[in-house]
């Protein structure tokens, strides 16, 4: 069961829960080959060679998911012969049947999952305990197992087989979109997951989730050593995001922004060490000051106990519970295998030479350099998230602030400019309107995110973080990129032709959208940039923030191929590794460039802790951004949007040279950025 069933497996979490011991199935193919050859033998001898192909693949695919509780070498026999389908008509109307109840019943499975999570993601529920159970619950758990029972999983399989990336590959242009949509109801059922691992895959999710989530820093709190305050006295940021974006919001603040930058700085190697004093986390009772790392209450100094590794044992604990699906999936026997070959359908090592390849680019230390000019003082490790190169960085932060404040007071507003701002963007009246009418938009507990619908009929989910006095410049920042992903996911669900095609390839082309949608945030508050250097400094910005995050998601895959080496590892010492390797990698990639060795400010990322191997979609999101954008200038963004995004869930370079010409590539940023250098020199 691929991306359609998997998400439904995704919850919204709450407790640490250690993974236990579960009964495991059968997983060696209890059909003998024999068997297997006899079926394939017979089936064609009746329909001759057209049914060669088919019967080939889905066969031996049906042999390799029977079990013995599935019934006899005989019946599976009897199976196959009974339920193959050969004639072309019959066989689309099965597949339209199929179609038809798969989106009924992923539609309400991801509707009922999304409700049961509203409390611990919606800021106007009081959140209470039972809540963490119910939004630990998964409706898609048992979803494997009843369709194995109940034989439609064979029957899916046998009739539309699933095809590998390679083969995907060679037929893309050869396909047409009924086959392309047969093919990806061939990656349905590939594998049998008990239901038990299912619900355990995901209260581990759910509890990191909630962890994360609740991950607040009042930094209105937080003191220098003459136990001064430098933040608003009600400013609380969510790590890693809002401390990251504090930062960013720092650069045209002078020395008392640096201060702030260098606090915030310190807070975050703190989180990652694992030194922080508990007792600060989401506590606005307390002041810290994370230079001496004392706590104080009323100004008297507070003895404190350190957080005892937990940011570690949850992501050993979903490490765990992914590694228990292994057994299950034998053509992709690691999670590694499972997020990329099959999530993402670009193999990791692909993706790993891709990233390094950037971050080991001539092209680094020149934009390092023209920061540092730009900057006028040395480097510092935070300067990663360097925002410079934006338009907005050289506007005023609480004009900004003032703006969408009074423009967004609450999440209704936002909702209801959603046609006006689609307008502004070029689509047209009508189908403005008919996308916003798919969108709602709710208040975030955390930072906010995307929920899109998984069947006609459903909303998509915009939420987002609302100050108590409105909608902050940050926050309406990230609610126009989860727009973007709304945008998309109501695209490629309502207009693409089959729904089995419904999405995108993975979630960077979902990303990527969202990034395009998010530059554009200050276009659709009325400010019209009309720099000569626009397009040179959106490239230098695109750059260095593929270049962060990828240096973060080298970190992410090297610390899951030392868990796979190392299954039986401790919190402590997975915290030792992922310290060790994101000082490896700043050491290698970001030291030269910053001037400053052994910073472990890598390992920050929540997203490394709540979402397993998810930060690489971020980067590759960055690159076929870049790649969309170049191509979409010049055109109507709206209809090049809606052509680009009914393209569907199609395999990625197939996708990318459909939507724009060319593979996902880093030499058209490598490009702009060296031309870019030669614009602005300071």
């Amino acid at each position: 069961m691929k991306k359609h069933c998997y998400l439904l497996l995704l919850p919204a979490l709450l407790l640490l829960t250690q993974c236990q011991e579960v009964k495991k199935e059968q997983t060696v193919q209890f059909i003998p080959q024999a068997t297997v050859d006899a079926v394939i033998d017979k089936i064609v001898d009746h329909y001759e060679e057209d049914a060669v192909f088919r019967v080939s693949k889905g066969v031996p695919q049906v042999a390799s998911l029977w079990r013995e509780s599935d019934g006899t070498a005989a019946d599976f026999e009897a199976f196959c012969e009974t339920y193959y389908v050969n004639d072309p008509e019959t066989r689309k109307k099965l597949f339209i049947r199929l179609s038809d109840n798969f989106e009924t019943l992923f539609g309400h499975m991801n509707m009922m999952s999304l409700k049961l999570k509203e409390p611990i993601h919606l800021s106007s529920y009081e959140l209470l305990d039972i809540d963490e159970i119910f939004a630990a619950y998964s409706p898609g758990s048992h979803f494997d197992d009843d369709f194995f029972a109940n034989k439609i999983a064979f029957i899916t399989a046998l009739n539309f087989p699933n095809f590998t990336l390679e083969e995907k590959t060679t037929y893309a242009s050869k396909w047409t979109r009924l086959e392309w949509a047969y093919a990806r109801m061939g990656d349905l059922f590939t594998s049998r997951v008990p239901a038990e691992v299912n619900q355990q895959v995901s209260e581990a999710l759910s509890a990191a989730d909630n962890y994360i989530s609740n991950y607040n820093i009042w930094v209105g709190h937080l003191v220098d050593d003459q136990m001064q305050t430098h933040f608003d006295k009600d400013m609380k940021l969510l790590s890693h995001w809002n401390l990251r974006d504090e930062i960013k919001a720092n650069y045209n603040k002078g020395a008392e922004g640096l201060l702030k930058q260098q606090m915030i700085y310190e807070v975050m190697l703190h989180i990652i060490n694992q030194d922080i004093p508990e007792a600060v986390i989401d506590n606005p009772d307390l002041q810290w000051n994370p230079l001496t790392n004392k706590v104080y209450k009323e100004g008297i100094e507070e003895s404190a106990t350190p957080e005892p590794d937990t940011r570690y044992a949850t992501l050993l604990n979903n490490f765990q519970a992914m590694k228990s699906i292994d057994p299950y999936t034998p053509q992709y026997p690691t999670f590694i295998q499972r997020a990329f070959d099959d999530g993402m359908e670009i193999s990791q090592a692909d993706v790993e030479q891709l990233f390094t390849d950037l971050c080991s680019s001539e092209q680094v230390k020149k934009v390092a350099e023209l920061i540092k000019t730009r900057l006028g003082r040395d480097l510092q490790p935070f300067d990663i998230w360097y925002d410079g190169f934006k338009a907005r960085s050289t506007l005023n932060q609480d004009l900004l602030n003032q703006m969408t404040m009074k423009k967004f007071p609450a999440t209704e507003a936002f909702e209801k400019d959603i046609p006006n701002m689609l307008m502004k963007l070029g689509f047209k009246t009508d189908k403005a309107r008919e996308i916003a009418s798919h969108i709602t938009v709710d208040p975030a507990r955390g930072s906010g995110h995307a929920w899109g619908a998984a069947m006609k009929g459903d909303q998509a989910h915009l939420r987002t973080r609302l100050s108590p006095n409105g909608m902050d410049y940050k926050g309406y920042n990230i609610a126009i990129h989860e727009l973007g992903h709304n945008v998309e996911q109501t695209i490629s669900l309502y207009f693409v032709d089959y729904y089995m095609l419904q999405g995108v390839p993975n979630t960077a082309f979902t990303e990527a959208l969202a990034f395009t949608f998010q530059k554009r945030d200050l276009d659709l508050l009325g400010f019209t940039n009309t720099d000569p250097n626009k397009e040179a400094m959106e490239a230098l910005d695109t750059f260095w923030g593929s270049y962060e995050i990828m240096g973060v998601s080298l970190v992410d895959m090297a610390v899951w191929k030392w868990l796979y080496e190392h299954p039986d590892a401790t919190p402590a010492q997975l915290k030792e590794t992922v310290i060790t390797k994101a000082k490896e990698i700043w050491n290698k990639h970001f030291a030269d460039a910053i001037g400053i060795t052994d910073s472990p400010i890598l390992a920050i990322y929540s997203h490394m802790i709540d979402n397993p191997l998810y930060l690489s979609n971020y980067p590759v999101g960055h690159l076929i951004d870049f790649q969309l954008d170049g191509y979409l200038k010049g055109k109507n963004f709206a209809d090049e949007v809606l052509r680009i995004y009914t393209l569907g869930d199609i395999i990625p370079q197939y996708w990318m040279k459909e939507a724009v010409g060319e593979e996902i590539s880093i030499r058209p940023l490598l490009e702009a950025t060296e031309e870019a250098l030669s614009t602005i020199t300071n």
